[in-house]
């Protein structure tokens, strides 16, 4: 009997990945206000592309909430140096959202925690569920999250979304020179 399959997408880290990728290229924009919208566009392309490629029998999405979390309180040099989000951005999620909640795909976020935090939480729980899950993300550090249930469609080396591969542990290996449990431990170093 074939195991359910679970689709999650990293919509943060998606979004941020669609804004930049149209960044020096010619935005997008709603003629009639001059909205722009590339970033919304990029994210509902790659959602459309792996529910269609992948078909799986469920889905959801998980967002960053505004403000600091647990990880900032542990250290106040947690992305401290990361520049500001730029407004263009910060607007297109509230479409992002809207999107979202036409298509009805479930959503998941919660104060303190980022997405990363729900996608390894909601994988975890799948897994031992006995579902097959596929993690879509820009974020290569879901590559510690990978196990014989658990696999990441990330962006080949230099590509795009259009160019995928999925992260089992031989690609992670192959990757990063490590296994999936070590990938933090690569990264800290």
């Amino acid at each position: 009997m074939k195991k359910p399959s679970l689709v999650l997408f990293d919509a943060s880290a998606l979004v941020h990945r669609a804004y930049h990728a149209f960044k020096y290229s010619q935005q997008l924009s709603i003629s009639k206000t001059g909205e722009v919208t590339s970033a919304v566009f990029g994210f509902t392309n790659i959602l459309l592309k792996v529910l269609n490629d992948v078909k799986p029998d469920c889905y959801a999405i998980a967002f960053d909430r505004k403000g600091p979390t647990f990880r900032h309180e542990l250290s106040t040099a947690y992305k401290a140096h990361r520049p500001e989000t730029p407004p263009e951005l910060i607007a297109q999620m509230s479409r992002v959202r809207q999107m979202v909640e036409a298509f009805g795909i479930p959503v998941f976020e919660k104060q303190g925690y980022e997405a990363d935090d729900l996608l390894g939480t909601l994988a975890c729980r799948a897994k031992d569920a006995g579902a097959e899950v596929i993690i879509v993300t820009g974020d290569a550090d879901a590559m510690q999250l990978v196990n014989e249930s658990v696999k990441v469609l990330y962006p080949k080396p230099g590509g795009t979304f259009s160019d995928t591969m999925v992260y089992d542990a031989e690609a992670v290996m192959g990757k990063f020179g490590v296994p999936p449990h070590r990938v933090a431990d690569y990264k800290a170093l």
